[in-house]
């Protein structure tokens, strides 16, 4: 692979945003009704190939039960203000009144508050009786005190999400998670991130993952590049690890393990790209932190916002555009992508002559020359 000499004693390889991609049209078209949007993973099957980032300014119970029942995947964090209070609705209403000076040192004592096994529990108890696919997350750190209560209370799909997880963290202050012991003993599907490259996938599909998150999340609210100096561009990022995906199962005899792009796709068109790049579902956070009904109302902030000791997020304005509804089937009343996203990506699809989501993986694209 071509390198690029940053100096005499460093190369590079050269990597690629999604902003630096573009999608080619093919030559035969397709009608958008024709395309299907439909994913599973596991035993559990979706109408449109979109996660809902467990982040508090997006997921509430009653939003991600929401998001359940327009066909996607909502994902509760059990770290966060739903398990750590009895009653959070006043506390997100301050958060969306704060300074943005004041912000992340009153986030950051607003989530001191210790979580209570018994909320966990109780949250998840709560989407399921909706009847919807219940989905939840702990990060890698809280997931071994924690998880036997997630699985008793019911979770169809448990997600371990962090801003860089391996399998094979090494620790001399505690005992690491070990995680393919920790998922080949639960009964659930796990879909474990995130990751972004190549090799680290490859790690964590061995574990017996059913799908890995590939990015650092947090998206639009993450200073990550900024504080620690960390980042890859996400649509290389994707083609690393879907190409872990190819060989993994090639050497696992035939198991497909999923690969789901995580932040940094903030409008229509950089979902169509991470999937044309190979993932097979987004997950995004601030398009829904746009919705009305969205517990964050109108600002968007991730769990590394109000880390106790080195924040790397921030709460960002974006404003609301409109209902749920609207922002995931439309019709959408502004022509940014910020509105009817599941029709824009079936109009892409459509465009580049592909009926399903496996097929359009394969769909040609471009590096922009002005890139």
């Amino acid at each position: 692979m071509a390198q690029t000499e940053i100096g005499l004693g460093k190369n590079a390889r050269r990597a690629y945003e999604l902003d630096d991609i573009g999608i080619v049209p093919a030559r035969r078209t397709r009608d958008p009704e024709e395309v299907s949007l439909t994913w599973q993973i596991d035993a559990y099957r979706f109408d449109m190939p979109l996660v809902a980032s467990p982040m508090d300014s997006v997921a509430s119970p009653q939003s991600v039960i929401a998001i359940g029942q327009h066909g996607g995947l909502g994902v509760l964090d059990l770290e966060g203000l739903w398990t750590r209070y009895e009653d959070p609705e006043p506390l997100l209403a301050e958060i969306a009144e704060m300074d943005d000076a004041a912000a992340t040192k009153r986030l950051q004592e607003i989530y001191t508050a210790p979580i209570q096994e018994e909320l966990i529990g109780r949250r998840i108890e709560e989407i399921r009786q909706s009847g919807i696919v219940t989905a939840a997350r702990l990060s890698p750190q809280h997931t071994a005190r924690y998880h036997q209560a997630v699985i008793d209370a019911g979770v169809d799909i448990f997600v371990i999400r962090g801003t860089t997880v391996s399998a094979e963290h090494v620790s001399g202050q505690a005992e690491p998670l070990n995680l393919k012991q920790f998922i080949y003993d639960l009964d659930v599907p796990v879909v474990v991130g995130g990751c972004a490259t190549y090799s680290a996938a490859l790690h964590l599909m061995r574990t017996g993952a059913a799908g890995v998150l590939v990015g650092f999340g947090g998206g639009s609210g993450h200073t990550t590049r900024s504080v620690l100096g960390v980042s890859v561009p996400m649509a290389s990022a994707i083609g690393d690890v879907a190409a872990a995906r190819r060989d993994y199962l090639d050497e696992s005899g035939g198991r497909y393990v999923h690969v789901i792009a995580d932040g940094g796709m903030s409008l229509s068109g950089d979902m169509a790209k991470a999937l044309a790049c190979g993932s097979d579902a987004v997950m995004v956070g601030s398009p829904l932190a746009r919705a009305s009904e969205a517990p964050g109302r109108g600002y968007h902030w991730g769990s590394e916002a109000h880390h106790y000791e080195l924040p790397r997020g921030e709460r960002v304005d974006v404003g609301t555009v409109g209902s749920l509804d609207a922002i995931l089937h439309g019709p959408a009343s502004t022509s940014d992508g910020s509105m009817n996203l599941m029709g824009a990506l079936r109009r892409t699809m459509a465009t580049s002559g592909y009926t399903d989501l496996k097929e359009f993986q394969r769909v040609e694209v471009v590096v922009n020359p002005h890139r």
